[in-house]
């Protein structure tokens, strides 16, 4: 994708953490755009490298070596003015213990200039946040939704949103899905880090696939979940043996219930009707995999994809 409109754009943001004898290369040669109005996923799993990577756009730390920009403007030499259009939520919000929600959003908003926040209440409204209560009387969902306002209550350019859905209900989660698509309406671009592969497949564009430091893949979530695999659950008139289908091409993972055989199909279904020729079907029932389980498929073991068979690097398949 052409880097234009890019809101983030990285060139080799490479960080290592610790001296020459015992470093750690959190992030390496991450070279990443994100373009306007955009929904971004962030994937990989908890210590990929997806919280440094937005303490460096945000000038947080700094990198070994490297470069990014955000709105054009270099992370470093303009974090001032950048932070300006952003609204970030980080992995772990730390206030003060001894203030009220209110207050906090109050504090907030004068710091940006706000003389009210209409925006603010009707987050708290829609999150079902009581902001009367003191931080330190708050569980860790509400906590998680009172950074959620705090982040979106003067609906900057882009939100940076680390782990946004850690400790929410999922009915909040629900609205939290909303939120997100009514800010992409607005034209606000969205970074999105999680692990919650799920949360995702729902509301990204395209995604990112961290894996220890090192950027596996971009893809669009659409060509992410278009594979050629399926879980398949027939229903016979009588239990069927597993010898049934269990050589059939395509078919592995072959478990019996029953009266049911579930499966997943690789490829083509004609091998697997062959094989149930003269053999009455009652019902069968289709699931495309989840992104999860695309995830683990393609980009399993040491950054290699080992779908169908072939192995080949998964970070040929970046691309930016």
């Amino acid at each position: 994708m052409s880097n234009s409109a890019a809101i983030i754009d990285t060139r080799a943001l490479t960080k290592v953490y610790g001296g020459s004898k015992r470093s750690k290369r959190a992030l390496d040669q991450l070279t990443l755009s994100v373009q306007q109005g955009e929904i971004f996923g962030y994937l990989g799993p908890n210590g990929a490298g997806k919280t440094t990577t937005i303490k460096l756009l945000l000038d947080l730390i700094r990198p070994t070596s490297g470069s990014s920009t955000l709105f054009g403007m270099d992370a470093r030499a303009n974090s001032m003015d950048i932070r300006k259009r952003i609204g970030y939520l980080p992995g772990d919000l730390n206030l003060w213990a001894g203030q009220t929600g209110k207050q906090i959003i109050r504090y907030y908003a004068r710091v940006r200039g706000m003389s009210s926040v209409p925006y603010a209440d009707e987050l708290a409204q829609r999150l079902e946040f009581d902001p009367s209560k003191k931080i330190r009387a708050y569980s860790t969902g509400n906590r998680r939704k009172l950074g959620l306002i705090l982040a979106l209550m003067h609906k900057p350019d882009l939100l940076i949103l680390d782990e946004p859905t850690s400790g929410l209900d999922p009915l909040v989660q629900q609205t939290f899905v909303e939120l997100m698509r009514e800010a992409q309406t607005n034209g606000q671009t969205v970074f999105l880090s999680s692990h919650v592969l799920s949360e995702v497949q729902a509301i990204c564009d395209r995604v990112a696939i961290l894996r220890e430091g090192q950027l596996q893949a971009v893809r669009d979530v659409g060509q992410l979940t278009h594979t050629d695999f399926r879980w398949i659950t027939l229903r016979f008139d009588r239990p069927q043996p597993i010898s049934l289908i269990a050589d059939v091409s395509g078919v592995s993972n072959v478990e019996a219930d029953g009266d049911t055989l579930k499966l997943r199909l690789t490829n083509d279904f004609d091998p697997l009707l062959r094989a149930l020729n003269g053999v009455y079907v009652k019902d069968i029932c289709v699931l495309e995999p989840t992104l999860e389980e695309i995830f683990l498929t393609f980009y399993g073991g040491n950054g290699q994809s080992t779908h169908n068979g072939t192995t080949t690097q998964a970070n040929d398949e970046v691309k930016s």
